[in-house]
């Protein structure tokens, strides 16, 4: 075992862990807390709905869907049957391919979205960008890409033999 100091990290990095740390724990947690009161839907709800309104005729396969919106099918699944309930979603057969199944955003879902949207933007805008000055915000957003582009790769890898 090497006990030499690249096994820790700097004082500046250490500080910037935990505010990376508290970064990930309390933002999805406000986000949750303002989308469940203003409108009645979860974080991942929102984030599916948001990725099936970007996409063409708000249609995606279901294995497409989970991967923008970074979550596993098993999740996703659970958070489409979710919507269905209250007619946000819909699931169709793909007629490209038998095998798949089609999420499609409802005009329910759409009207949802557009209700949602000003709250949502106005906290993530409060939370993070009201925070930074212009240079902080394309650095920080430079950086943030940097950093989830390195999770991509490593996660295209596999685990380590």
């Amino acid at each position: 075992m090497n006990n030499g100091p690249e096994e820790w990290l700097s004082d500046q990095e250490v500080q910037t862990w935990l505010n990376i740390w508290s970064f990930h724990v309390w933002l999805p947690t406000r986000l949750e807390a303002q989308l469940k009161r203003d409108a009645g839907i979860s974080h991942y709800d929102h984030f599916a709905l948001t990725r099936l309104w970007s996409a063409e005729n708000h249609t995606l396969r279901m294995s497409e869907l989970a991967s923008a919106s970074d979550m596993t099918l098993s999740h996703l699944s659970r958070v489409i049957t979710r919507l269905e309930k209250p007619g946000l979603v819909r699931r169709l057969a793909d007629p490209d391919d038998g095998r798949s199944t089609l999420a499609q955003l409802t005009e329910q879902g759409v009207e949802l979205l557009r209700q949602a949207a000003p709250g949502h933007v106005s906290e993530v805008r409060r939370l993070i960008f009201d925070n930074l000055c212009p240079e902080e915000q394309r650095q920080f957003g430079a950086a943030m890409s940097k950093i989830v582009a390195a999770m991509g790769q490593e996660e295209q890898k596999g685990p380590s033999r």
